[in-house]
């Protein structure tokens, strides 16, 4: 037996009480020993002295896509990254995309969903839910996962034309499939509503996959449909700015189906949606005065990564391939773009390419798409569909303008200190291209800019919201608090010198200050700030 006590710290614990000075002892995996300072501490084989830091549980990262990096062998190169931040679990198979359950016909489809998350190619050596959570723990992951199952790969198991209705059969299948991954340990459902083949999808579907996980007594992560005053999955002519009608049909949904609904990113996109946050947030809390089990997540950054595509409305996105070189349709798509950017607030020099995924242009990663034009002497719209093409949509991109922008971060401030807003990085991290500062540093940066340099909330709080409130809302019951008998990850920082280093448009984020030491189920895997080579010390939780 291994034992290892960290001494003389300032203990939070992760449940959100007042933090209070100590020692922790751990045998092997668990937790077994909490101390008050003053009283006699055991002995130990390994004694970190803890004096001037903060002990916490590891945190817990509640929007990944993870899960699409660890099955593949070299994954610690690519993910490590992760633990030198201090996240010990991931909640992987957001937005929809899952890599399981997983058959022959749906491969394909849901590789093109999930091509802004992969950094490597699998051989699916699983089908089932279980079969594939299976894999990840043999493989001896360097983070624990828990998995969500997405309802477009759900999708894509089933309806072969994966867009609008569904037949009666295929629905009932779509959804034994789901109850079948909910009970091989799938912690939740999630939704992509704002891609295809989600965008399509009727709230009579996504009530009967929502009832599914109600019945299983288990959250419904969702990306609502629009995230912007204006969106390409609702009509220009809409009187209701998309992204309250959004968010008023997810709360619809929630509130008929009675299931813990989980809002993802919970963002502002473009100058002119900024003014919708009060009234989204009052539709929220309204909801929960209504006893709706609704909570939030966001990440604390102006900046956001998703696809090329996701500016371009679905009439454009049903006729690919072939839109590319209609002449008609492109003309359509440019003007709808130029009016709809200027309703929102976006333009060109806010999109940002953080990997091109096409040869000839990842001599541009990093940089604007109004930058790259200027360059290569043509227009910003003619650029991005150039890219987007040769990409397959798969360029992966770094939105700015999200609830703010350098100077103006009010809107991002507000849903940051709300007590029910857990936190996330829903970063895609990959070997080559240009990195989403949260991949780097999220978690001390709420720790280091919200907390002590603007004081937005206390310690005691952003940590409990990061791994104690994130654990329940899943239902992990083994992480999340130091509490005798839970798993010991453990997270050891500076509060005086935590911060994230962000970088800008030139220089890319680099690994953040002030964390020490991260302990995974028992096993040091980050010392004075860097990942331990080798250390595999993660697991699968399964819900």
């Amino acid at each position: 037996m291994s034992t290892t006590l960290f001494s003389n710290g300032l203990i939070v614990d992760g449940t959100g009480k007042p933090s209070f000075k100590g020692s922790i002892l751990i045998e092997d995996s668990r937790i077994t020993g909490i101390f008050k300072e003053g009283q006699e501490l055991p002995e130990a084989e390994q004694v970190i002295d803890a004096k001037g830091l903060v002990i916490s549980p590891g945190f817990i990262d509640m929007h990944s896509h993870a899960d699409w990096l660890l099955p593949l062998d070299d994954h610690p190169k690519i993910m490590k990254c992760m633990v030198e931040q201090g996240v010990t679990t991931v909640i992987a198979g957001n937005c929809g995309i899952s890599p399981a359950p997983m058959n022959k016909k749906a491969i394909t489809k849901t590789e093109i969903l999930a091509a802004i998350a992969m950094d490597g190619c699998f051989d699916y050596l699983w089908e089932t839910m279980d079969e594939y959570l299976t894999h990840v723990n043999n493989s001896k992951p360097i983070v624990n996962m828990a998995e969500l199952v997405g309802h477009a790969t759900l999708r894509y198991n089933t309806n072969q034309d994966d867009r609008g209705d569904m037949t009666a059969r295929e629905l009932k299948q779509c959804l034994d499939n789901t109850r079948r991954a909910l009970d091989d340990g799938a912690c939740g459902l999630s939704f992509g509503l704002g891609y295809d083949p989600g965008m399509y999808s009727s709230q009579e579907e996504l009530e009967a996959f929502c009832s599914v996980a109600a019945a299983a007594d288990k959250p419904v992560t969702m990306h609502i449909k629009a995230l912007s005053k204006l969106s390409p999955c609702y009509p220009l002519t809409s009187l209701t700015a998309h992204n309250v009608r959004a968010l008023i049909e997810a709360l619809s949904i929630a509130e008929k189906t009675g299931v813990r609904l989980q809002l993802s990113h919970f963002i502002f996109v473009g100058r002119k949606s900024w003014s919708t946050a009060e009234k989204c947030i009052q539709l929220v809390e309204d909801a929960r005065s209504r006893g709706v089990d609704v909570q939030i997540d966001a990440f604390p950054y102006l900046c956001g990564n998703t696809t090329i595509l996701a500016p371009v409305p679905y009439w454009f996105l049903a006729k690919i391939p072939e839109a590319y070189s209609s002449p008609f349709l492109r003309a359509r798509l440019k003007l709808e773009l130029s009016v709809g950017f200027k309703l929102v607030g976006f333009n060109y020099g806010d999109f940002q390419v953080m990997d091109a995924y096409v040869p000839e242009y990842e001599r541009f990663n990093g940089k604007r798409i109004s930058e790259i034009a200027k360059a290569l002497n043509r227009s910003s719209f003619d650029t991005m569909m150039d890219i987007a093409e040769k990409s397959k949509g798969a360029t992966l991109m770094l939105y700015h303008t999200y609830s703010g922008e350098p100077g103006y971060e009010k809107v991002l401030d507000r849903v940051l200190a709300l007590d029910y807003c857990l936190f996330e990085t829903d970063a895609f991290v990959k070997v080559s291209g240009f990195p989403n500062p949260a991949i780097k540093g999220n978690f001390p940066r709420i720790l280091g800019h919200c907390v002590r340099d603007k004081k937005l909330f206390t310690l005691e709080n952003a940590v409990h919201r990061m791994t104690g409130a994130s654990a329940a809302r899943f239902g992990l019951n083994s992480i999340g608090r130091l509490e005798t008998g839970k798993a010991a990850d453990i997270v050891c920082f500076d509060p005086k010198t935590i911060a994230d280093n962000p970088g800008d448009d030139n220089h890319p984020a680099e690994k953040p200050d002030g964390i020490r030491h991260v302990f995974l189920n028992g096993q040091q895997v980050v010392e004075n700030g860097k990942y331990i080579e080798s250390a595999r010390a993660g697991r699968v939780i399964r819900g």
